[in-house]
Parts: structure tokens; C-alpha cells; sequence
């Protein structure tokens, strides 16, 4: 019996050893850590193999080597974040390191919300020039920056290939803008577009899509995008639809008009035959909160009727554009420049200002929803009023003897720009619920900065420091709004599928290596709005493509970052 025993013992012992997984070599071995995956299940404690650029091997990899081995023991371990709102398309060529959001683990920045890079036609690239050298404030660094005097690219598919070329530490995706798609054939102008240049718009959709964009963004509360109809907005997301697309949009109102808005992208998503997603889903205004229950109602039946309808969001109750969304759109038709003239003749000035004051639902007021008190000047490009940055307009007001409508036309003329502001508008109870929604993923709506010049030039809003670090410290650990499992399927797994995105956003054999590991018990933002330039804490390493870009906390150099295209791309890697 004693023999029989042992004679079992070790055929068990043989077999065991047959079925085990031979030890494996591979250039980078994250041991001990807690994974998960991206699915939304619990975390589980294994090893994560890669090679090359690719997750090789997840689980028990016991007795494998590697040429670098990283210590995860107590860390989480997740794929890389995806930002699905980025407006990191400048700072990136300034910054190729990205660094604001890779010390949060974001490895893809997705752009595009209705303005794009691409395609560019000659007064577009004019406008460019002027705008990038107010941000970096020398012409021989735009020179420096860009490779020469003129803009490299011309489409967005080539502004794309610039970015990695040059060296970048995140991947990079962008939408088509539909603002950018309307400026190229018509200018500022408000009015609908003729026949032929409407053609000319598609044509425009169908080469971003074969270059790999994403689908269409939008964003109607500025202008000139809000001259755009819903005729128009859906035949350019039809196009879209064709490559596997979708249609993205800052709506029309995310105030008074919200549900009305929602009505309008659930319209062109049933009528382009498309997915959709709200960007930065908000409601904006206290006499605007209680209407999420409305909103979540909207999108969960259009759900049920089979539409694809998501959102994503930032985790702040303050927003951050310009002044143009304190005035109305009809004093902006032509640009900036006919805008800022206008505002220089006394008649123009004084309709303005009562139309800033007197309650609306024709056009999207932001100042008035937030108050001058709630108006927050974080931006200028002249340098003489930089004094004014981290002062309410309120108190600018005040100072200058002006009433606060007065007192934002006068900085848009003497800044030559739309000046930056944050705006406080939104309830910190619906930012909650938002956060639970199982269709929400979220978004930075910023550049990727640094704390340094030329960035520190400008105050600047702190979700683009602390907006993925928020969520899973506040809102995750400390609030225990969701698990955080769910945190993490929502920041990659499901903005990756929303996307049409094949091989990222999940911890799996055969997936692109974007990995994020984080100590999930510190993990914090420390940006604020009097002090935003500071880095979240609790980052540990990040990996992009199989390369560590965040070693110990501490930016390694490395720019592995490359393009990311959409389903509808027709070239080859």
C-alpha cells in the first residue's frame, strides 16, 4: 500500500511538472503585483512578461528571467490610462515627455474635440503660427520646435506622424474636428455651406478616416462651430460611419439647453448611424443640477434602443475654456480679429453687454452660469496683465472701476486673445454619480505640462495635473464612489472599445505593453486651483510600447510614443 502511495506520489509529481509553463525569458518582468486587467474583475496577484513591444505572458512566471526585472510588491498593476480628451497637441511639441500625464499613467492622449491639427489650409497655418508662438514666446524656438518656419504638415494623419517622429512618451490618436473641417472651406462665416462646399467637407472626412482619425468631434458652443446644423454635423459623421467611426461632441448647451443637446447627438447618432459620446459631461449651472436624473434617463433609453451612446468627464466641479463663451456667437463671425473690433465700437459694445447680462437659452453663457465671482483668470498672453492671473473677474472689475461684462471685452481686446479662464459651475454630487455611471470614462480636457517655463507663464486649470490621479485617490480610495476595478476598466478596457481600438487597454498576451503601476494607497492629486502646476503623487513606473518612461517615480527621457489609428486606417505599420 506504502509502495502504491509513493508510486501515485510521483506520477503526480511528474505530471505536475509536465503541465507547469516552462521558465520563460523576457525583457522586462513585473513581479508580485496586484493585476488587473482592465475587464473590471478584482485584482489577482501575478507576474506581467514583456517583450518587445507586447504583453508576452501574464500569471504565475515563477523562475523566469528578464533583462530588467521590477519589484511591484504592494503596487497595482494595470494597463495604460487612455485620456479621451486631450488638449495636449501644442504642449507635446513644446514637451514631448508629457509629463503632467504620464505621472498619472496616461499612455494614449486622444485630440480633437472640433478643432484638430489636420488638415490645415494656408490662413490655417498662419493662425497656427501666431498662436504657438504666443505659447512658447520666441520666434526662434517656433523654428526650433516645428523644424524649420513654416507648418510641417498639412493633414491631420501628417501632424500625427510629426509628433512621434519628433519624439513623444505618449501614444497619440485625434478625432477630425468639425470646426476645423467647416474653417477649412468656409472661414468664420455663419452660414450653412453650399452645395459644393459641403462636398468639399466630406472629402476632408474621408482622407482623416484612411489616415486613422477617430470619427468626428464637435464642440457647438464656440464659434464658429455653432453655426454648424445638425444636417450638417450628421452628413459629416455619415461619412465617418462608413470607416468604423464616430461622432464626439462638446454639445450645443451643457446648461440650459442640455437635455435639448443630448436630443441633438442621440439625433445624429441614430441618423449617421454611428456611435456617440459626450464629451466632458456636465451640467452646467445651479438652476441646471437637477437635471441629470433627465440626462442619464435620455442616454439609458437610447442605450436600450440600440444606439451606442457614452460620455466621458473630468473630476472637478470647475471647467476651464475662454471668454468667448461669456458673449454671443454673432459678435465672433470672422475670427478673433473681427471679433476684437467689434468690441471697440461703443454700439456693439453696449448690445454685447446687455446680452452677456440678460438670461438666454439661444446661446451658451458661461460667465453668467458661473458669475464674475466664479470666473477664475488663469491665461493671458500679454504680459502686462498677467498680474490679473488667479483673480476672479469679479475682483478685476472692481480694481479697474468696470462692470464685469465691460471688463471681459476689454481683456479680449488688450490680451489678442480669447483669455483663459475656469469657470466653477457644476455640483460635487452629480460629479459622484457621474463617476458611477458605468458608460462614463473620463477625460483631462488640458495639455500634458510641465512645471516649468514656457508653461508656468500661465496659471492653468489642475485637472491637468490631478484629473486620473483624483479619481483613484479622492473618488476611489478615500470616497469609495466605485471599486477600484472599475476605476480602471473605465480608464482603459472600456474608452478602448469605445474607440474602435484594437490591441490596448488591457493586461493580456499579444496586447501593446502600456502599463501603469501605482501605489493604490497613496496615488493623490496635489494640484489646486491657487497652486496647479504640481505633479500627482503615487505613480510608480509606467511603460508605453514596452519601453519605461517612469522609473521610480522619475521620468526616464524615453519617447517610445507612436500613432494610434482608427479602424478606418488604410496604410501600413
Amino acid at each position: 500500500m506504502i509502495r502504491r502511495i509513493l508510486t501515485v506520489f510521483a506520477i503526480s509529481l511528474l505530471t505536475s511538472s509536465a503541465c507547469a509553463p516552462e521558465p520563460e525569458h523576457f525583457d522586462v518582468l513585473i513581479r508580485g503585483g496586484t493585476v488587473y486587467d482592465g475587464s473590471g474583475s478584482p485584482g489577482e496577484m501575478a507576474d506581467v512578461g514583456i517583450r518587445a513591444d507586447t504583453v508576452a505572458a501574464v500569471g504565475d512566471l515563477d523562475g523566469s528571467t528578464a533583462e530588467s526585472v521590477i519589484d511591484a510588491t504592494g503596487l497595482a498593476v494595470a494597463p495604460g490610462f487612455i485620456n479621451m480628451l486631450s488638449w495636449a497637441t501644442q504642449s507635446l511639441i513644446v514637451d514631448g515627455r508629457s509629463q503632467g500625464d504620464i505621472r498619472q499613467g496616461v499612455t494614449l492622449e486622444v485630440f480633437g474635440e472640433g478643432a484638430s491639427m489636420g488638415p490645415m489650409n494656408d490662413s490655417m497655418k498662419v493662425e497656427f503660427l501666431e498662436d504657438f508662438e504666443d505659447l512658447v514666446e520666441s520666434p526662434d524656438e517656433v523654428e526650433r520646435l516645428l523644424g524649420g518656419t513654416e507648418v510641417p504638415w498639412t493633414t491631420l494623419g501628417e501632424y500625427l506622424e510629426f509628433l512621434a517622429a519628433k519624439g513623444i512618451s505618449t501614444n497619440v490618436a485625434s478625432f477630425l474636428g468639425a470646426t476645423t473641417a467647416r474653417i477649412h472651406e468656409l472661414g468664420y462665416a455663419d452660414r450653412a455651406p453650399d452645395d459644393e462646399e459641403r462636398a468639399r467637407m466630406e472629402t476632408l472626412v474621408h482622407t482623416a478616416m484612411q489616415e486613422g482619425a477617430l470619427g468626428i468631434g464637435s464642440s457647438l458652443i464656440y464659434a464658429p462651430a455653432f453655426y454648424a446644423d445638425t444636417d450638417e454635423l450628421t452628413a459629416l459623421s455619415r461619412v465617418a460611419g462608413e470607416y468604423g467611426g464616430m461622432y464626439i461632441s462638446h454639445m450645443r448647451s451643457e446648461g440650459n439647453r442640455l437635455l435639448e443637446a443630448i436630443d441633438e447627438l442621440i439625433t445624429i447618432a441614430r441618423e449617421a448611424d454611428v456611435p456617440a459620446q459626450i464629451y466632458h459631461l456636465k451640467q452646467a449651472g445651479q438652476e441646471n443640477w437637477d437635471k441629470l436624473d433627465d440626462v442619464i434617463e435620455r442616454v439609458e433609453a437610447a442605450r436600450a434602443e440600440g444606439l451606442r451612446i457614452t460620455a466621458d468627464m473630468y473630476t472637478y466641479t470647475a471647467g476651464s475654456t475662454g471668454l468667448d463663451v461669456a458673449m454671443p456667437p454673432w459678435v465672433q463671425e470672422g475670427g478673433y480679429d473681427a471679433w476684437a473690433e467689434r468690441l471697440r465700437d461703443p454700439a456693439i459694445r453696449a448690445r454685447v453687454e446687455r446680452e452677456m447680462i440678460e438670461p438666454t437659452d439661444e446661446w451658451e453663457n458661461l460667465m453668467r452660469a458661473a458669475g464674475p465671482e466664479g470666473t477664475l483668470l488663469v491665461g493671458f498672453v500679454n504680459e502686462e496683465l498677467r498680474d490679473y492671473i488667479g483673480r476672479t473677474l469679479a475682483e478685476v472689475a472692481e480694481d479697474r472701476g468696470t462692470t464685469p461684462q465691460q471688463t471681459a471685452m476689454d481683456l479680449v481686446v488688450e490680451d489678442g486673445s480669447r483669455v483663459q479662464v475656469v469657470y466653477f459651475l457644476m455640483s460635487e454630487d452629480n460629479v459622484k454619480r457621474q463617476i458611477a455611471l458605468p458608460w462614463v470614462s473620463f477625460d483631462s480636457d488640458a495639455g500634458s505640462m510641465a512645471p516649468e517655463p514656457p508653461f508656468t507663464n500661465s496659471s492653468t486649470h489642475p485637472r491637468a495635473y490631478g484629473n486620473f490621479a483624483r479619481l483613484l485617490g479622492k473618488y476611489v480610495r478615500e470616497e469609495g464612489v466605485i471599486p477600484l476595478e472599475e476605476a480602471i476598466r473605465k480608464l482603459t478596457s472600456f474608452p478602448a472599445a469605445t474607440l474602435g481600438i484594437e490591441g490596448r487597454g488591457s493586461l493580456a498576451p499579444g496586447y501593446f505593453a502600456d502599463v501603469a503601476v501605482f501605489d493604490p494607497e497613496t496615488i493623490a492629486d496635489r494640484a489646486t486651483f491657487e497652486d496647479p502646476h504640481q505633479y500627482a503623487v503615487g505613480m510608480v513606473h509606467v511603460f508605453v510600447n514596452g519601453e519605461q518612461v517612469l522609473s521610480g517615480g522619475e521620468h526616464t527621457g524615453a519617447t517610445p510614443g507612436r500613432v494610434v489609428r482608427g479602424p478606418g486606417w488604410t496604410g501600413r505599420d
